[in-house]
């Protein structure tokens, strides 16, 4: 049997995951939700000492209390960070790490450093830079406000019950995670590993992760693996509230190793 563990990102917790976990288990599936330290029912955990290493910590022990033998990994958003660090240290659980309409976290760089490096100009990067100074004295940022995430969500296809939720069960979100720095080995980058690109709105497509690939950019020169594949998903940033019988069947074909492969660079054939 396959097991899902699902880590979602900033101010959410496992309870987002609840549709797109139903479907999964309708379908043989283990389903472990997991919420990090310092969020929705966890808030009351939260401290100054609270980092990335915490959340780590949160994903790698959920893997140890999966019974399944092979682990699906799924990270979202700001959830990819705690999920690649945990996935470096339990190699031998992580059959697949899926990257979740997320970034692709690097060794030495914290969620905030790649925002500054990759994320294009705009009002939702100087936000989620100016988190620091949006946090109370404890290191928490406040949840949005319906209206912030009506401004800054990228809440295509989510349903205004769906958003009244998200609005109404949202946390404070630890400030500390997103600026400490992940240490991962290499080991990881060589995980089997899918990405799911949700396209309206986003910055993302397969299209242009060819791109990419075939110009030589060092770093997604792995994603050419055979063991690599992609999805796209025609929604904003929030799938698993705007189309989670979609994203569960992503998931599921993501787990059976499914998906469109990326073609290896000419050079690496000896192509003209």
């Amino acid at each position: 049997m396959t097991a899902f563990v699902l880590v979602s990102g900033g101010h959410t917790g496992g309870w987002i995951w609840r549709d797109v976990a139903a479907r999964l288990r309708s379908a043989g599936a283990e389903v472990h939700a997991v919420t990090l330290t310092g969020l929705a029912e966890r808030r009351h955990l939260a401290g100054p000492r609270t980092d990335l290493e915490t959340h780590i910590e949160d994903v790698a022990q959920a893997i140890d209390h999966v019974d399944a033998s092979e682990v699906v990994l799924v990270g979202y958003c700001y959830g990819i960070y705690p999920s690649a660090g945990a996935a470096d240290r339990r190699l031998d659980r992580v059959a697949r790490l899926v990257y979740l309409d997320s970034p692709m976290p690097q060794d030495g760089c914290s969620m905030l450093d790649q925002v500054r490096e990759q994320m294009p100009q705009g009002a939702a990067r100087e936000r989620m830079l100016g988190m620091r100074e949006r946090a109370d004295a404890g290191g928490l940022v406040p949840a949005p406000t319906l209206a912030e995430w009506q401004a800054h969500g990228n809440l295509a296809g989510v349903s205004p019950e769906a958003l009244a939720r998200l609005a109404r069960l949202a946390s404070p979100m630890p400030v500390g995670p997103c600026e400490q720095r992940l240490r991962v080995s290499d080991a990881v980058a060589a995980l089997a590993t899918t990405g799911v690109f949700c396209t309206t709105g986003g910055t993302m497509d397969i299209a242009t992760l060819e791109g990419l690939v075939a110009a030589g950019l060092p770093l997604v020169q792995h994603l050419a693996d055979p063991r690599a594949t992609f999805f796209e998903l025609a929604t904003g940033h929030w799938p698993m509230l705007s189309t989670p019988d979609e994203l569960a069947g992503v998931l599921l074909r993501a787990a059976a190793g499914e998906g469109h492969r990326l073609a290896a660079p000419a050079a690496a054939h000896g192509g003209a």
